[in-house]
């Protein structure tokens, strides 16, 4: 197994009140969509998207992650990677659906395609305006529609249903989305709907990261969310049952 690079945190950005960017000392090539392995020494490893060539945004949603917030400029961390399949562009106009810490990926999938003169529109949901991410990034690449949960900025409900909005107007080749699941299976059935190819983000709990042991296999195909994903072209999704469903945590037991 690869080794992992150490890095020392260079700058912390505080992006809402629950997410923080980690930028470090060294460049990644990575291709939008892929994910490492980020070590902190003496405590455990967990898999982040990529949000820039330098860094990681993270969520503070339990107790690795509490413990990457409390990292400082200067700390050190362990980085293996890239891994994993990514966004790959797909015709002239792409629609980008992004919620909460799923703006991470999507970010810079929608950068790389806006370099690659494609016409990108993204929908950007949160529960709060607070919890917003990268709309300065999103309004630099192309248009964006933000929407929050609870009416208090942009567009007032859901992203699946501002899409709803937008595919009655305009056309799009691809849709590309990444955020909660419950979300996730809406957009992939509007966007069949619409007879429109979709590529998914989707997350699962993993160890290796390099489809060796197994923690990560999706029902019913045995496909390995860190080899064969996270990014699945809506073709090979419909064949993961579990997808929309449930989930299972580190012993395998499932969770809805």
């Amino acid at each position: 197994m690869e080794r992992p690079v150490i890095c020392t945190i260079k700058e912390v950005i505080e992006e809402s009140p629950s997410v923080k960017t980690f930028l470090v000392d060294k460049e990644f090539d990575f291709k939008p969509g892929q994910f490492a392995m980020v070590w902190i020494p003496g405590v455990d490893e967990k898999p982040f998207g990529f949000s820039t060539k330098t860094g990681f945004s993270v969520a503070k949603v339990g107790e690795f992650t509490e413990k990457m917030h409390s990292l400082k400029e200067g700390d050190s961390i362990g980085v293996r990677g890239p891994y994993g399949s990514y966004f790959e562009p797909f015709g002239d106009k792409v629609l980008a659906i992004a919620g909460g810490i799923g703006g991470a990926p999507i970010i810079s999938a929608v950068e790389e395609f806006s370099k690659m003169n494609i016409d990108v529109t993204a929908i950007v949901g949160a529960r709060t305006k607070e919890e917003l991410l990268f709309l300065d990034r999103f309004e630099k690449s192309g248009n964006v529609f933000p929407c929050t949960d609870d009416c208090s900025f942009g567009f007032p409900g859901f992203t699946t249903e501002k899409m709803k909005e937008l595919l009655n107007e305009e056309k799009f080749d691809l849709i590309i989305t990444c955020g909660p699941e419950i979300m996730m299976k809406k957009v992939v059935e509007i966007a069949k709907d619409h007879k429109i190819p979709v590529q998914v983000s989707m997350e699962r709990y993993m160890k290796c990261g390099i489809g060796i042991c197994g923690q990560c296999c999706v029902d019913d195909q045995g496909l390995c969310v860190c080899k064969d994903g996270p990014v699945f072209w809506g073709e090979k999704l419909k064949f993961i049952t579990e997808f929309g469903c449930y989930k299972r945590d580190a012993s395998g037991k499932i969770i809805r």
